[in-house]
């Protein structure tokens, strides 16, 4: 306990110190179309999320080096897009090499050449998740409190089975819990920013891929489904259906248009999605252990019913701003 303690404390001082620098400094986060907020707020409070990974390696026998390295290289260059807004183009290099790492990390050079094709899916998959986390940071609250659900679920899967170093997601779980105090409010003193969402992304990719190939247990993620079913079913919605740029800024994910159409306030719709991934994890805790087969039938029964449900909802949001615009 004491160690957590020390752990808390550092986290606390680090943020405090950090969010008097960036207002110094002006690292600022400018509202534009893809934003929910209205003023200007301090950006890159996320970088207590990385500080807690580094305070882990340190406190912790130096485990899991390469994991760490990728996720110091991909804070820095997130740091440095939070201040510059950096090109994908220099940003995306950087991603792989932080998911290589991390599959180095696990293990992942296990697959012969064979499963060259199978690799290849999965780094698609780190990559895709490590954005995803990015790409739904967008109202105070979202990715601290998802994050935690996320967190609680490796937690439970990974108290029963004993395959990771738990203080690994203890430190991290403070970290957002201190963030909490900047963030989880109607008006945030500042945001995570790139280098807090794409840090948590890669944190969850390692967790995720570590567990489910020691376990041989592939519905593992359904640990970042709710994300994954707003995130995935907006891409496809932007791809076929709008003539936007699926790099472009937007506005059409399911908690934008909650905030837009129904006023519902930040914190309410992240405590639904987190509530939402709570649930999935305890159906994640009963069937891990069934073959693969079952697995992926739990798997695709849950993924076509998100894909049903987000249909209905966005249907009936766009009938409410449609009513909206005539009135």
């Amino acid at each position: 306990m004491e160690k957590y303690f020390f752990v808390l404390i550092f986290l606390i001082l680090a943020s405090y110190v950090y969010l008097k620098l960036a207002v110094k400094f002006k690292i600022i986060d400018k509202p534009n179309q893809r934003s929910s907020h209205t003023k200007i707020t301090v950006r890159g409070g996320g970088i207590i999320f990385s500080l807690a990974i580094i305070v882990f390696f340190f406190l912790n026998d130096y485990q899991y080096p390469y994991f760490i390295l990728g996720v110091f290289l991909l804070s820095i260059i997130s740091f440095l897009d939070d201040i510059y807004t950096l090109s994908s183009k220099i940003r995306f290099p950087f991603q792989l090499l932080g998911v290589l790492l991390t599959f180095y990390q696990i293990g992942v050079e296990f697959l012969p050449i064979t499963a060259s094709i199978l690799f290849l899916f999965l780094l698609i998959l780190g990559v895709g998740i490590v954005n995803m986390f990015n790409f739904m940071d967008g109202i105070n609250g979202i990715t601290g409190i998802y994050s935690l659900s996320v967190l609680s679920g490796f937690f439970m899967i990974n108290f029963q089975e004993k395959l990771l170093d738990q203080d690994l997601i203890i430190y991290v779980g403070i970290s957002i819990l201190v963030f909490g105090f900047y963030n989880f409010r109607k008006k945030a003193l500042f945001f995570a920013g790139d280098i807090g969402s794409i840090t948590l992304g890669v944190l969850v990719v390692f967790l995720g891929l570590f567990l489910a190939y020691k376990l041989s247990a592939p519905i593992l993620i359904m640990i970042i489904m709710v994300y994954g079913a707003d995130a995935g079913c907006t891409l496809l919605y932007r791809k076929f259906y709008t003539n936007e740029s699926i790099l472009d800024p937007h506005r059409h994910h399911i908690y934008q248009k909650l905030v837009d159409i129904y006023k519902i306030p930040h914190l309410k719709i992240s405590l639904i999605y987190a509530a939402l991934q709570v649930f999935i994890n305890f159906v994640v805790l009963k069937t891990y252990h069934l073959d693969v087969k079952k697995q992926i039938f739990v798997f695709l029964v849950f993924m076509f019913l998100f894909i049903f449900c987000y249909i209905l909802l966005f249907k009936k949001m766009k009938k409410s701003l449609a009513l909206k615009n005539v009135a």
